[in-house]
């Protein structure tokens, strides 16, 4: 699979909101390979990880969310389930279930299951596309997942204890 024309076909003009799906998505992918370098015992698709971190927010042009260049209609908390029917359209339905289940620490009935989905779902988590300079700890990080519920916080503490 090559991600990158599935990013051309859907974000074609070279513009800020292309060059920070790109720049958040390296960021995402860099962080899963990292994990995956430094846990060599953890049975992992390494290519189907980075071609899944990249096109994790596939979906974000079609929401509400100008501050990042989306000027779509739907909530920006659709992204996902958006990014998820791309991906099924374009016949890769694992790359799908990563989309649509990295949002907070996964939605309910969304929660990331495989290994996979959950390093890309735990690696989203330190960077942020309103901030792409900054590098969250997994203190921060954590502390921004409370808005989600404690619940979260404590799968992403989890997560935590295994990949770091």
């Amino acid at each position: 699979m090559d991600y990158q024309s599935i990013i051309d076909k859907y974000y074609p003009a070279d513009d800020d909101l292309r060059r920070l799906l790109v720049l958040h998505s390296r960021q995402v992918a860099d962080r899963c390979l990292l994990i995956v370098k430094k846990h060599p015992e953890l049975p992992v698709d390494v290519q189907f990880l980075e071609e899944a971190a990249m096109l994790h927010d596939i979906g974000i042009r079609w929401c509400h969310a100008p501050s990042i260049f989306c000027e779509g209609t739907e909530p920006y908390i659709k992204h996902g389930p958006i990014g998820a029917d791309i991906l099924r359209s374009e016949g890769y339905p694992r790359h799908a279930r990563v989309a649509e289940r990295h949002t907070g620490t996964g939605l309910p009935g969304l929660e990331p299951e495989t290994l996979e989905e959950q390093i890309v779902c735990y690696a989203d988590k330190f960077y942020s596309k309103s901030r792409p300079d900054r590098v969250l700890t997994v203190a921060q990080a954590a502390e921004s997942l409370e808005k989600f519920g404690h619940e979260g916080v404590m799968t992403f503490l989890g997560w935590a204890e295994r990949f770091e």
